[in-house]
């Protein structure tokens, strides 16, 4: 019994030896080789850029082809977040200082490569004026245990994501100019499309998964024509009707002369390009956050929101409605106590798109996440966001020592849903209870409960 005891206080730690003493993989991608690490069980490389730094005089131009390397590049770090002044509340608080140089995105393997299988790409939130891809809690690594290639990316955000000017269109591009965090979205996906195999995973299996911003992004991608072929299957968390309110191209052109007229660049100076790319980060950002999101900021709009331009981004409720969005399962859905109350625009847009998709003909699957953790105060309900720490299963990133069983059990379960949506287009499994495909006329409904469960139901009868 001795023995038997010693062995098992050893052998955490002889495991944890062996991880650390494996050799980093390497992974040979198009445009060099890259080294991570293996950690915990799972292979993992950070801060591989996709696109050449959108910096100097490529700050709002659509993202450029990387610079080829021929060393093995180090891949062990995340990568700086995009350009912003980062949110105080943030519910995922950035890991990084934010830069310009931001185009990176990060890869989670299981440790044991087998080709084929499925991918996962992460979109995240922050109302396009926040967010990036290093917080804790979007650490693909416990979703990769499961059996998934997990991709996280940083796109650009605020003045650097859209903006609209006449000095920086040309002819080709002077319809989609202002859309560049869409671009830079398009480009990550087609990296993935050019590289997910040589990290085991399958480019015709690709599953995208964002939440509020990202999970517009997400409606924009279905409904976009320039992303045919980049993914089989999407998740929309709180991604309301997927459109930002007013947005449109004229609102961002506003917008964004406004700002250059602060900075004392005229619209029609013929140095107004070079001028406004001389302009420092912080000039930039000019203290933009996502409180100036809110009714009543008291913060000047010169800035803009994505639009819909006609070429990347189309209007996506009417395009749903017409039927000429690309045709793959999706996963909707918001929390209980999302924006807007129970008929906001999250739950309400959820809802009303859920119906739109499936319409058509195509899988949908709708649900509620009405689980709050052991450690926040309840009354409220799940507020917005607080769904994402659950379907990565990294619960304990966001609530440490507090994290309970039942949080626990909260995360293996939805992740598992997520998992097993992202291998097959259907969410269902062994062991858990059976989720239906949407349709508007019974509107069922996966509740993700208070009490830790998974009920399937109606949302009419509820």
């Amino acid at each position: 019994m001795r023995a038997r005891s010693l062995s098992m206080i050893l052998m955490p730690a002889m495991a944890a030896a062996a991880s650390a003493s494996e050799p980093a993989p390497v992974v040979r991608t198009n445009a060099g080789p890259v080294r991570g690490v293996v950690a915990d069980g799972v292979r993992q490389w950070l801060g591989i850029p996709f696109a050449a730094p959108p910096t100097g005089p490529d700050r709002w131009r659509a993202p450029q082809p990387v610079a080829r390397w021929s060393a093995v590049r180090e891949a062990r770090a995340y990568g700086h977040d995009c350009a912003q002044q980062p949110f105080p509340s943030d519910a995922a608080p950035l890991g990084t200082a934010p830069s310009e140089d931001c185009l990176v995105l990060n890869v989670w393997a299981p440790r044991s490569p087998r080709a084929r299988l499925p991918v996962i790409v992460w979109f995240y939130g922050g109302g396009f004026v926040n967010g990036g891809s290093s917080p804790a809690t979007y650490a693909g690594a416990r979703l990769a245990r499961q059996g998934a290639v997990v991709v996280s990316f940083n796109y650009r955000v605020g003045r650097f994501g859209t903006f609209v000017h006449p000095a920086l269109e040309g002819p080709a591009s002077a319809r989609a100019s202002g859309n560049y965090g869409y671009m830079d979205q398009l480009a990550a996906l087609r990296w993935v499309q050019a590289n997910v195999a040589a990290f085991g995973g399958d480019p015709r299996n690709v599953t995208i998964v964002g939440e509020s911003a990202g999970g517009m992004s997400v409606h924009t991608l279905i409904t976009s024509p320039m992303s045919e072929g980049l993914f089989a299957r999407a998740v929309v968390m709180s991604g309301g009707d997927g459109e930002s309110g007013a947005a449109t191209r004229d609102a961002a052109q506003a917008a964004s002369l406004a700002f250059a007229a602060g900075q004392g660049i005229a619209a029609d100076a013929p140095d107004a390009a070079t001028r406004l790319r001389a302009l420092t980060t912080d000039q930039v950002v000019d203290g933009l956050t996502m409180r100036a999101l809110f009714p009543g900021s008291g913060t000047p709009r010169t800035f803009a929101s994505p639009y819909p331009d006609g070429t990347i981004a189309l209007p996506v409720a009417a395009t749903y409605r017409r039927g000429t969005f690309w045709h793959v399962p999706v996963m909707i859905g918001a929390t209980s106590n999302d924006i807007g109350g129970p008929d906001g625009m999250m739950i309400r847009g959820a809802r009303t798109l859920a119906g739109l998709i499936a319409d058509a003909g195509v899988p949908t699957y709708y649900y509620r996440f009405s689980y709050v953790a052991g450690s926040v105060p309840g009354g409220g309900g799940a507020g917005h966001a607080t769904d994402v720490p659950f379907f990565f299963d990294t619960q304990r990133d966001k609530y440490g020592a507090a994290t309970t069983a039942r949080d626990d059990a909260m995360g293996r379960l939805i992740s598992r849903y997520l998992i097993n949506f992202a291998t097959s287009g259907d969410p269902n499994g062994a062991g858990l209870p059976a989720w239906r495909r949407y349709d508007r006329n019974v509107a069922p409904m996966m509740d993700f409960t208070a009490s830790g469960t998974a009920v399937a139901g109606s949302e009419a009868a509820r």
